[in-house]
């Protein structure tokens, strides 16, 4: 709270909702988390703290959910995207394999001339639309999912008796 980078937001963090291990806020912190991880392929842990605090989230959850995509998950993520989204707008299977295929081609050839950071993030600009729409529907299912699943596996603690024999 003493940081001078989160000085002017500090104040928002001392809400103890935020940090509370309750149903409610772990469930919309998960689905928070698990939104902005799917969507965004940068800054996602700053927009699900942000909108944690601003929809009373927990803000460990909706962090923790965002490593949803990581780099292991990325190429998959990705992939199921581009299909879901391709499927969506009535692209046919024999299109997307001639467009994967030249992709494929570009992004090697970007690879070879600029390194393979370049060569990834001009392979998402080109995916375009279909990318897009797949993230999005994968964001909002998954979000809604997340939620669902916490809360209903959550069970809340029965009050505990104490008492002697």
């Amino acid at each position: 709270m003493r940081s001078r980078w989160l000085a002017p937001v500090a104040h928002h963090f001392q809400d103890e909702r935020l940090w509370r291990v309750e149903r409610g806020s772990i469930a919309r912190g998960v689905a928070i988390g698990l939104f902005f991880g799917l969507l965004l392929p940068l800054a996602q842990l700053v927009f699900a703290v942000a909108f944690a605090v601003w929809l009373r989230g927990h803000v460990a959850a909706a962090a923790a959910a965002t490593f949803v995509s990581n780099p292991l998950t990325f190429a998959p993520l990705y992939w199921l995207a581009h299909r879901i989204g391709s499927a969506l707008l009535g692209n046919s299977r024999a299109e997307a394999t001639v467009h994967a295929a030249l992709m494929e081609a570009q992004v090697e050839a970007t690879a070879a001339a600029q390194g393979w950071l370049s060569a990834a993030w001009e392979a998402v600009l080109h995916a375009g639309a279909p990318l897009f729409l797949g993230l999005s529907v994968l964001a909002v299912a998954g979000a809604l999912l997340g939620f669902l699943l916490v809360w209903l596996l959550w069970r809340p603690q029965q009050g505990r008796t104490s008492g002697t024999g």
